[in-house]
């Protein structure tokens, strides 16, 4: 099973660190990494990891200005795409078509040949912008999963908040996370 991670430069790059964690504890799942640069920058503004700690938990790594990687083609089967975190700029690419970069075109192919594309949008307060591009996306079925915590699973940590909406991301692909707290009842 091989699953695209596209990590824009919005706050949030320990989501993507998060994810790729959990999808490496996964045998079956290979990881097809994209950062922007100013992703790159953030994870260090930050986290405390460097790009080689999260590069090593991706199968693969592609750099976000080759846009002839194998993901900007249909050819190459996925079960799907993440991006997390997403900005709006990133947002607003996929939207309107704009693949000017190597996780707008991969998006972009998610779209094109009808495959799960998970978008984590990270902003606020949310301009009408942002809304009306949000909702063009998910009225043709791109799953919009902003960062928001819960607070019924009583978190007690940064960790358990973070953890809760990789279980959200994960549930979309189809994949059980032992990590995130579900509701009880």
């Amino acid at each position: 099973m091989d699953i695209v991670i596209g990590v824009s430069g919005a706050t949030g790059t320990i989501y993507a660190v998060h994810l790729l964690k959990a999808l490496k504890e996964i045998p079956e799942v290979n990881t097809h990494l994209i950062m922007s640069e100013w992703a790159k920058e953030n994870l260090k503004i930050e986290t405390s990891y460097s790009l080689d700690d999260i590069e090593s938990l991706a199968t693969v790594v592609y750099d976000n200005r080759n846009l002839g990687a194998k993901t900007s083609s249909g050819s190459f089967i996925t079960q799907g795409m993440v991006i997390v975190p997403c900005s709006m700029k990133t947002l607003s690419s996929v939207a309107h078509g704009f693949d000017d970069n190597l996780i707008a075109r991969t998006a972009g192919v998610m779209l094109k040949e009808g495959r799960r594309l998970i978008l984590s949008p990270r902003e606020t307060p949310l301009s009408p912008i942002h809304l009306e591009n949000m909702l063009k996306l998910a009225r043709i079925g791109v799953r919009i999963l902003p960062p928001m915590p819960a607070f019924y699973n009583h978190p007690q940590t940064l960790e358990d908040i973070i953890n809760h909406h990789i279980m959200k991301i994960l549930d979309q692909l189809g994949l059980d996370y032992a990590h995130g707290k579900r509701w009880q009842g």
